[in-house]
């Protein structure tokens, strides 16, 4: 049988890592494969980068938790097609990182091919804490 947590214990743990981060975490967009880990130096191309906004995730609730706010790059920094994502503090540490989509991957955008100079919004962003 395996572990199994309460919501109110799950709720916690997604909500640490929006502490962790800080208030003021940095979003990049990438192109190519994501290094193995966050450990790992960064890979592919710097298509956007955007400072998230100061309460960037909304509460968890239900071992779910969505991003707050507008998550927005009013000028992305090069053209490419965007795969990976990684999320960063303040002091450029890499805390999380994951697959970039049109309405799918991890994290979600308006548009995956990007042009230099043209706006880059996030449309969904969503961590879950589940039992198995």
């Amino acid at each position: 049988m395996a572990v199994q947590l309460a919501v109110s214990t799950r709720n916690a743990r997604l909500d640490a890592i929006e502490t962790d981060l800080g208030t003021d975490p940095i979003l990049e967009i990438r192109s190519g494969a994501q290094p193995a880990d966050c450990a790992t130096a960064d890979s592919g191309t710097l298509l956007a980068s955007l400072t998230l906004p100061t309460d960037w995730m909304a509460a968890a609730s239900a071992g779910a938790k969505a991003k707050a706010g507008t998550w927005q790059d009013t000028s992305a920094n090069a053209s490419g097609t965007a795969a990976h994502f990684r999320l960063k503090t303040s002091a450029a540490v890499c805390k999380m990182q994951g697959s970039v989509g049109q309405g799918s991957g991890d994290l979600s955008l308006d548009n995956t091919v990007l042009v230099a100079g043209q706006s880059v919004t996030i449309t969904a962003f969503t961590l879950t804490d589940a039992n198995p």
